[in-house]
């Protein structure tokens, strides 16, 4: 088959909600090529049938990412040249918003509940819409945290990689942008390595990643009730967890 009529047909068969996941699926990569600096600003991007072939999508997909981008203020379409890079950074003042004070316990605490807004609703978008590959991303992402439990290493990035899957599985890429904001503070144990070691004890770690495993098997299972209350729970019990540090004078 031509390719240009293989490319119709991909476009008569794309469901209006299929397509959407690949809008989002695009418009992340590119979000992440730009705000990391790899596509940097008045760098021109590949041209459509360029992105076609790349994400192996038709060129309506690319279209309505480039739009959101556009919207974002992201890139400018020049036409009849291209499409240009405005921004390296994201177009909104984050660092204010999620600044995290690591020698006060009780910013921490703020954190977590800020998360526990936006990652309950994550954790049962995730169970609804993710997809076989991400819901094996998330048993992937849960078994590294075993192997560094088990090598005796940190976690705590392997535990953000874990959050930053189900983040993916909603196929809303403002969950991973506000998670790639709070960034390190988003696993606050991180900021306390010189605390006590019951912080980071072997029996913490086991009931952290027995958290982690109701979560992940709700959202394999489509539960989202039961996703949603499991993510709620594991970040409940976090702030519970630093709370006690408080009434402790830590």
């Amino acid at each position: 088959m031509p390719r240009s009529a293989a490319i119709k047909t991909r476009e008569r068969n794309e469901r209006p909600t299929g397509r959407r996941n690949l809008v989002d699926i695009v418009g992340r990569q590119l979000r992440q090529e730009i705000l990391g600096g790899v596509l940097k600003p008045g760098e021109k991007l590949p041209s459509e049938s360029g992105l076609t072939e790349r994400y192996k999508v038709s060129r309506t997909v690319i279209r309505e990412a480039i739009a959101s981008m556009r919207a974002d203020g992201l890139v400018e379409v020049r036409h009849g040249i291209g499409v240009f890079v405005l921004h390296a950074r994201p177009p909104f003042p984050a660092a204010g918003l999620l600044d995290t004070d690591p020698g006060r316990i009780s910013s921490i605490i703020e954190m977590l509940e800020l998360r526990a807004a936006v990652e309950t609703e994550a954790a049962g978008l995730a169970a609804a819409r993710r997809s076989p590959a991400q819901d094996e991303a998330i048993i992937e992402r849960f078994e590294d945290i075993d192997h560094a439990m088990e090598r005796g290493i940190a976690t705590s990035e392997a535990d953000f990689a874990f959050h930053l899957a189900i983040a993916d599985a909603t196929n809303n890429p403002r969950f991973r942008e506000f998670l790639e904001l709070t960034g390190k503070r988003a696993i606050p144990r991180s900021f306390l390595q010189d605390q006590p070691d019951e912080i980071a004890s072997a029996d913490y770690l086991a009931q952290i990643q027995a958290e982690h495993r109701r979560i992940a098997e709700a959202i394999s299972d489509r539960d989202e009730h039961g996703a949603r209350e499991a993510m709620r729970l594991h970040l409940k019990g976090s702030q519970q967890r630093y709370r006690s540090l408080i009434r402790r004078g830590t």
